[in-house]
C-alpha cells in the first residue's frame, strides 16, 4: 500500500467512523421534526463549505450539463435525505439493527456493482473483504425485531448508502471532494425543506432546545463539512469499491459511542464483530500482505472515469 493508498484508507475511515457517531447523535432528535433537522444540518453545512470550495466554485458547476445536474439531484435525494428518511421509517416497526444490517451490506454491492457497470469482473480480494465487512456489521449489531415495512425500509436505507458511493463518481473528478461535498449539501438542503412542506406542513421546522442543537452541529459540523470532504477525498484516491469497505467501520463507531449518551452497550458480540470489520477491511483493502492482490492495471486504475460517460 503506497502513500497515496493509505492516505486514501485513512480519510475514508475517518469519514465512516464520524458517521458511526451521527447514529448516536440521531438518537437525540427523536423528537425533532426530521425534514427540519435535515434542513437546518445541511443549510449550515453548505455555508461552512462555500468558502472552501476551492478556485472555480461558481464556473464548474455551470459546465456539468444537465445529466450529471440531475446525478447530484439524485446523489442528495437517495444518498442523503432519502437514506436518512429510511432508517427513520424503518426504525419504526423495528429495531434499530435491522437498517444497520442491510447498510452493512453497502460493501458487497458496491464491489459488485461498480466493476459490472464498468464492464469488468469484480476483484475477488475485495469482495472477500467486503463479505467479512457485512458479517463484522451483522455480529456488531445483531437482529432485532421487525416486520415486512421495516425490511423495506431497511432495504431503501442500503440503497441509499449504495447510491452515496456509486452516484458520486460520474461528478468527483470534475467537481473535487471540497466542491461536490459543498454542492450536494446545498441540494439536499432545498429538497429537505420541500420534503417538510410537503409532509409536515407549517411544523416543518422549529427551534431545537440546547440537546437538539448540540446534536445538530455535531451533525452539520464534524460529519457532514468534515467526513464529507474525507469521504470524498478517500473514495478519489482509492475508488469507490475499496472506499465502501470502510463504512462496515460505521456500525462499530455507534457500538463504541452507544454507551457514552446511554443508549446501547458494548460487549464481547461487538468486540468480535469489530475484529471481523477491521479483518475485511484489511484484506479488501490490501492492507494484508498475505491476501494483497496483484497491482492493479491501468485499465483498473482508471475504470472509474469511465462511469462518467454513463
Amino acid at each position: 500500500m503506497n502513500a497515496t493508498t493509505m492516505r486514501g484508507a485513512l480519510l475514508a475511515a475517518l469519514a465512516c467512523v464520524l458517521v458511526g457517531g451521527s447514529f448516536t447523535a440521531n438518537s437525540l432528535l427523536g423528537d425533532y421534526p426530521y425534514a427540519g433537522g435535515q434542513f437546518l444540518r445541511y443549510a449550515l453545512a453548505f455555508l461552512l463549505l462555500v468558502p472552501f470550495a476551492g478556485p472555480g466554485a461558481r464556473d464548474r458547476p455551470r459546465s456539468l450539463g444537465a445529466g450529471r445536474w440531475l446525478r447530484l439531484a439524485l446523489l442528495a435525494a437517495v444518498g442523503m435525505v432519502g437514506f436518512n428518511l429510511a432508517v427513520l421509517a424503518a426504525e419504526r416497526t423495528a429495531e434499530p439493527a435491522v437498517p444497520g444490517v442491510f447498510v452493512g451490506c453497502a460493501p458487497v454491492v458496491v464491489a459488485v456493482l461498480v466493476p459490472l457497470l464498468d464492464g469488468r469482473r469484480p476483484q475477488r480480494v475485495v469482495l472477500y473483504g467486503a463479505l467479512f465487512v457485512a458479517v463484522g456489521a451483522f455480529t456488531v449489531q445483531g437482529w432485532g425485531r421487525t416486520d415486512g415495512a421495516g425490511i423495506a425500509f431497511s432495504v431503501c436505507a442500503l440503497v441509499g448508502e449504495v447510491g452515496f458511493a456509486v452516484l458520486a463518481v460520474p461528478v468527483l473528478r470534475p467537481l473535487g471532494p471540497r466542491l461536490l461535498s459543498t454542492v450536494v449539501c446545498g441540494v439536499a438542503a432545498a429538497e429537505s425543506a420541500l420534503a417538510g412542506v410537503l409532509i409536515d406542513g407549517s411544523g416543518w421546522l422549529r427551534r431545537p432546545d440546547a440537546v437538539e442543537a448540540g446534536a445538530l452541529l455535531w451533525q452539520a459540523v464534524v460529519v457532514t463539512v468534515v467526513g464529507f470532504v474525507c469521504w470524498y477525498m478517500g473514495m478519489q484516491r482509492i475508488g469507490a469499491e475499496r472506499a465502501t469497505l470502510f463504512s462496515g467501520l460505521i456500525p462499530v463507531a455507534a457500538a463504541c459511542t452507544a454507551p457514552l449518551v446511554g443508549t446501547g452497550s458494548y460487549g464481547a458480540a461487538q468486540a468480535v464483530g469489530s475484529a471481523l470489520v477491521c479483518a475485511g477491511v484489511a484484506v479488501g483493502s490490501g492492507a494484508s500482505p498475505r491476501f494483497r492482490g496483484k497491482a492493479p492495471t491501468r485499465r483498473q486504475r482508471v475504470s472509474e472515469r469511465s462511469l462518467e460517460k454513463l
